[in-house]
């Protein structure tokens, strides 16, 4: 069964997200969530809404599927 690694998409975030010359707050902007909300995702404890998802995936000019890495278990 296909799963989130939460882990690996939080790197796959921060990585993006300091690669884009981007803040914590740039995202928070961007995504009209709070900075802890951004570092939960970041360290793979929560994952974006499909929503978020939406807007990171614009915003760094990449496809979802290139930000959330899925696991077969």
């Amino acid at each position: 069964m296909p799963t989130i690694d939460m882990a690996a998409t939080g790197r796959n975030i921060r990585d993006r997200r300091m690669k884009a010359g981007m803040t914590v707050a740039d995202v928070t902007n961007a995504c009209g969530v709070s900075a802890a909300a951004v570092c939960k995702w970041q360290n793979g404890r929560s994952v974006p809404t499909i929503d978020n998802m939406i807007i990171l995936a614009a915003i760094w000019n990449c496809r979802i599927d290139d930000i959330v890495v899925v696991r077969i278990v």
